[in-house]
Formats: structure tokens, C-alpha cells, sequence
């Protein structure tokens, strides 16, 4: 007779997802993908041939990009808001249908605050899906697989930036009103795909909704959200001047420098499922704190080395974590705040609109720095590298006041 299956001492219970969590996750995946994936990272590649047509002037063009990290920032504070008006369901289809719509109405440039208008809208779905797609539907997956599903609904940024250095140019070869409506018959197609995948009630049965009434939000949760902020200041160098560093910084032209944006996509696909993996082992603790140490380091390689391989792994550690480090963060605060999916939800937003915020103004900050040093890129990756070490810093000082508070009680 065959024996039982148990885990192991020190590994994690195989629970098997049945076919309602895996549709779920996929439609998170399909949001992710398009309003944060597809209308954040493809209009890098699209800046150029904008100005190229006489669509818009160059510095129009960058304000129209600054245009999706200011509806990023309202998204992030009015997505909580608008799900509570009409559901977690509700708003995630409609703000996935505002974001397809973004990308089509893009296909005509009547002017320039119509263009500003939509690329704001495409920024706010962003910021309230963030908020609203892992808060909806990870209370109704196991603990156990929460940070596989949360790896897997986080994949779409990973498959926006690789979208970005692949599909995107392979629609350009037909025009660039066609690759805004090509764009948005993706994000319709996969917006049908996920409409009937999201969960239909906001709280599992188990799990009253009124639980947060009785549940303490933890002291150290402030601290994860400067955390996450500092994240931002880590992140944007390498999102703003990677390119430009490989092609004119270092001197091996725009092709070498593309061809590294494609391998910082081709990480960036891997690194959702792969942080939610290694989470899933060792504790979401353990992995933002592991998370923040790599990335750090990479900003740093990359201010203290131009070597074609140093730059290469750093290039692949910092795809790793661009869209990884957001499941991490969320595990972590669904650790802190366990069996409180509203209390979660709501502190998911705060930390979502922290990050907005440094990234907004890390974006505008290290832009002028760059410009007023001489075009110094080291000086800006050292940034980075220092904003981590802060991170760094808080998360350990936060573990030892705690262990000296548990000592003295």
C-alpha cells in the first residue's frame, strides 16, 4: 500500500490550484500586461518616431511621457475609492477597457492636451489596477501558492518591458497610427480574455469583511512603505538611462545599447515568478530584504564599471527585480497583516502611491542632476545604489529595535 505524501521538514505543502484560481491569476496577468506592462513601457520605444512624424516637439513628447506617472499617482489613490463604489470586478474590467481605449485614441494627434489627456487616463488604469489586481484576488488563493499567483499576476510588467523592445517595433514597420491601434486591439483581446476571471465576490467567505476593525496595522509597515518608495529611487536610473549609457556613455552605439534592453525585458519576464518562487521558500521577508541587497549592488556595478559582462549582469539582476520587487512587497505586508484582505488592500495602496510619488519626482530629480553634472552617469547609478543602502539600512535598524522592544518587555 502506498504511504501518504507529507512535506518534508522545512518545505512548503504542495496546494493544488483549481481551475477558478487559475483563470484568476491569469486575469491579473492580462492587467498587469496591459495597463501597467504595455501603457507604461511601450511608449519609450515610440518617443522617437513621434517626434520623427512632427506629431510632437521633443520636449512635448517627454511631458507626454511625464503625463502616465502623474495618472499613475492618482490611480494609485483613487483605485481603493472607486472599487468600494462599484466592486473590485467592476473597476478592474472598466479600467482595463480605459486603457485599451488610451491606446486607440492615441492613433490621432489632434493635440497636444488630447494626447495628454489619454496618456494620463492610461496611467491612472496603471496606478488603480496596481492597487486593486493582487489585493482582489490573492485572498482567495492558499497561503501557500499566494506568492507563485502574485509572481504570475505581476508577470505582465515583466512581459510589457519585453513587449517593449519586440512588439513595438515590429508594429512600426507598419506605421505608428497603426502601432497605437494595433496596441489597443491586444489590450481589448486580453481584456476579453480576462472578463470573466476575476473573482466575483471582493472577500472570501471565510474571511468577513469587517475583520481590519480588529486588526492592528503593524508599526513596522511605515517603514515598508519608505522602503518601497526608496525602491523607486533605485529603480529609475536604469529604467531612464540604461540605453543612453550602453550607446553613448560607454560608446557602443544605440544597436548595442537595444540589444540590452532586450535582455533587461527577457529578465524582467522571469523575475515576478521567479521572486514569488523563492518567497514562497524562504518567506517574503527574507526575499525583499535579499531583493533590495541585489539590486543595490547592480546600480553599483553599474556606476563603477563599464566591462561588457558586469553591465551585462547587472543589466539581467536589475530586470530581475523592476517588476519582481512588487510581489515581494505585497507578500511582505500580507505577512504583517495576515487574514485582513481590506486592511492589505489598504496598505498596498498606501505603498503603491509612495512609490508613484518617488518615482514621479526621482524621474524629474535625476533628470535635472544628469543634465546639470556634466552628464555624469555614475553619479546618478551611485544614487540609486545609495537610495538602496537606506533601505537597507531601515529594514535592519527596524529589526533590531524590535528584537531590543521583545528583550525588555
Amino acid at each position: 500500500m502506498s504511504q501518504p505524501l507529507t512535506a518534508r521538514p522545512g518545505t512548503v505543502p504542495q496546494v493544488p490550484l483549481d481551475g477558478a484560481a487559475i483563470y484568476a491569476a491569469l486575469a491579473g496577468l492580462c492587467a498587469s500586461l496591459v495597463a501597467i506592462g504595455l501603457a507604461r513601457f511601450a511608449y519609450t520605444p515610440l518617443i522617437p518616431t513621434l517626434i520623427q512624424a512632427h506629431w510632437f516637439t521633443a520636449a512635448q513628447a517627454v511631458t507626454l511621457g511625464a503625463a502616465n506617472f502623474a495618472g499613475y499617482l492618482a490611480g494609485a489613490m483613487l483605485g481603493r475609492p472607486y472599487a468600494s463604489a462599484v466592486s473590485n470586478r467592476t473597476a478592474l474590467r472598466t479600467l482595463m477597457l480605459a486603457a485599451s481605449v488610451a491606446f486607440i485614441a492615441c492613433a490621432w494627434p489632434l493635440s497636444v492636451i488630447w494626447y495628454f489627456a489619454w496618456r494620463f487616463t492610461a496611467g491612472l488604469a496603471g496606478g488603480a489596477i496596481m492597487v486593486l489586481v493582487a489585493t482582489s484576488i490573492l485572498p482567495h488563493i492558499p497561503a501557500p501558492r499566494r506568492g507563485f499567483v502574485s509572481g504570475m499576476i505581476f508577470l505582465g510588467l515583466g512581459l510589457g518591458i519585453a513587449a517593449s523592445g519586440t512588439l513595438v517595433p515590429w508594429l512600426l514597420q507598419l506605421g505608428l497610427r497603426e502601432t497605437w491601434i494595433g496596441l489597443g486591439l491586444v489590450s481589448l483581446a486580453l481584456t476579453l480574455l480576462s472578463w470573466f476571471g476575476w473573482p466575483a465576490a471582493d472577500t472570501p467567505a471565510h474571511q468577513p469583511a469587517n475583520a481590519s476593525r480588529s486588526t492592528a496595522i503593524p508599526a513596522g509597515m511605515r517603514r515598508l512603505y519608505a522602503q518601497y518608495a526608496l525602491n523607486a529611487l533605485g529603480l529609475v536610473p536604469v529604467m531612464l538611462l540604461l540605453v543612453d549609457y550602453i550607446a553613448r556613455g560607454l560608446g557602443r552605439g544605440s544597436s548595442i545599447g537595444a540589444g540590452y534592453w532586450v535582455l533587461y525585458g527577457v529578465a524582467a519576464i522571469a523575475g515576478p515568478p521567479l521572486c514569488g518562487l523563492i518567497a514562497d521558500r524562504i518567506g517574503f521577508r527574507l526575499a525583499y530584504r535579499g531583493a533590495m541587497l541585489l539590486q543595490g549592488l547592480a546600480v553599483a556595478l553599474l556606476a563603477v564599471s563599464g566591462h561588457a559582462l558586469v553591465v551585462g549582469v547587472a543589466t539581467v539582476m536589475l530586470g530581475v527585480f523592476t517588476p519582481g520587487i512588487a510581489p515581494l512587497a505585497l507578500g511582505r505586508i500580507q505577512e504583517l497583516i495576515p487574514h485582513d484582505p481590506a486592511a492589505q488592500r489598504a496598505s498596498w495602496s498606501h505603498a503603491t502611491s509612495a512609490f508613484a510619488l518617488l518615482q514621479a519626482l526621482s524621474g524629474y530629480g535625476y533628470s535635472w542632476l544628469f543634465a546639470h553634472s556634466g552628464q555624469r552617469y555614475a553619479l546618478i547609478f551611485a544614487c540609486g545604489a545609495a537610495a538602496m543602502v537606506v533601505a537597507l539600512a531601515l529594514d535592519f535598524g527596524g529589526a533590531r529595535r524590535q528584537a531590543a522592544n521583545s528583550a525588555s518587555a
